[in-house]
């Protein structure tokens, strides 16, 4: 299973949310290149690099951050936040990211996910389904639809990689949601990457149980409850 360390970006620094909400952030770190080497200077191959101010603003906004990142590192990069147009996945990819996450795009403009699905290609394009009590959720967790998680995946054809977060998890450091991911283990073919709630090693070990690709770790490593020690177990 992948380890896959997040860097949440506002403002240009590293920082972590409880179950999303803007109001609770707290600031990890002024500078997230020095938290990427650091990833990287411990074995990490892979991150998770979030544009919290693109996600608010519906428009990709950090993306120097990701350059720099990129550039002063050999980590493989997935970025997500405020991708809503072609535009703005060029900009990524041009500032160095290996896969973009998409999922208010999905939500609200299947047709452009689509077509960027067909134009870069299933290993590029990463489908988000954030939830909140199984319902997709969008724009930075700002707005909940309709749409039952497991029933978005599975209508999305041709996905091969699928991030879920269960909102109420994240930042809690009370566990994942290992129910739901079962499920979408049981229902579909994707390779599902968990996020939200890992507190500790044991729980990277279910995750690993449970089947899932990957595992996005946060605040559990910033608060020290994970070490790199333990991470490279993994890795």
């Amino acid at each position: 299973m992948r380890i896959i360390p997040a860097i949440d970006i506002l403002d240009g620094k590293c920082v972590r949310l409880s179950k999303g909400d803007y109001n609770t952030q707290k600031v990890y770190n002024e500078n997230p290149l020095e938290v990427a080497k650091a990833f990287e200077d411990n074995g990490i191959q892979y991150l998770h690099l979030v544009d919290l101010d693109g996600a608010k603003s519906q428009h990709i906004v950090n993306y120097d951050v990701l350059l720099n990142i990129c550039n002063k590192t050999s980590l493989k990069v997935d970025f997500g936040g405020g991708l809503k147009t072609d535009k703005d996945v060029q900009i990524a990819f041009d500032s160095g990211a290996n896969q973009i996450t998409g999922g208010s795009i999905a939500v609200k403009n299947p047709q452009t996910f689509r077509k960027w699905l067909n134009q870069y290609g299933s290993d590029k394009i990463i489908l988000g389904a954030d939830c909140l009590n199984r319902k997709i959720v969008t724009n930075g967790w700002l707005e909940t639809s309709e749409l039952d998680v497991v029933d978005f995946i599975t209508e999305h054809e041709g996905v091969r990689t699928v991030i879920c977060t269960d909102i109420s998890k994240d930042g809690m450091l009370k566990g994942t949601a290992n129910d739901l991911y079962t499920e979408i283990m049981s229902k579909t073919n994707v390779k599902l990457i968990a996020s939200g709630g890992v507190s500790c090693f044991e729980d990277l070990l279910l995750l690993r149980e449970i089947g899932c690709e990957g595992a996005i770790i946060g605040k559990a490593f910033y608060e020290g409850k994970l070490t790199f020690k333990e991470l490279k177990k993994l890795c």
